[in-house]
This record gives structure tokens, C-alpha cells and sequence, in this order.
């Protein structure tokens, strides 16, 4: 009767542990997946700030392109 009463308690002990351990890769699943959508988001703004700077450049080009004077 002990052998199977410690092996009912040790069942219980590793089902808690499985139920802990899905709960714990639920959570680095969701937080990775929020994590990546962070990234992303910086990315994008990265690259709106780089078309930004690279667009009033080629503006300030052509705007001293036409106050040069043709020879």
C-alpha cells in the first residue's frame, strides 16, 4: 500500500510539473511573439526615419542644384 500511495503522489508531482512547464513555453511563446512584433515595429520606424532623411537630402540637393548659376 505505500509503494503505490508514494507513486500516486509522485504522478500528481510530475502533472503539476507538466502543467508548470506548459505554462512557462505558453509564456515564452507569447512574450518571443511580442518580442518579435516589437522589433518589427522598430524596424519600420528605421526605415521611414532613413526614407525621411534620405528624400530631405535629395531635396536639399536639387534646391542647391538650381541656386548655382549655369555658366
Amino acid at each position: 500500500m505505500r509503494a503505490q500511495t508514494t507513486l500516486i503522489i509522485a504522478a500528481l508531482v510530475a502533472a503539476v510539473c507538466f502543467v508548470f512547464a506548459f505554462i512557462a513555453a505558453g509564456a515564452v511563446l507569447l512574450s518571443g511573439l511580442f518580442m518579435v512584433a516589437g522589433l518589427l515595429v522598430v524596424a519600420w520606424m528605421a526605415w521611414v526615419m532613413i526614407r525621411r532623411v534620405k528624400f530631405w537630402g535629395h531635396l536639399r540637393g536639387l534646391r542647391e542644384r538650381r541656386r548655382t548659376p549655369v555658366a
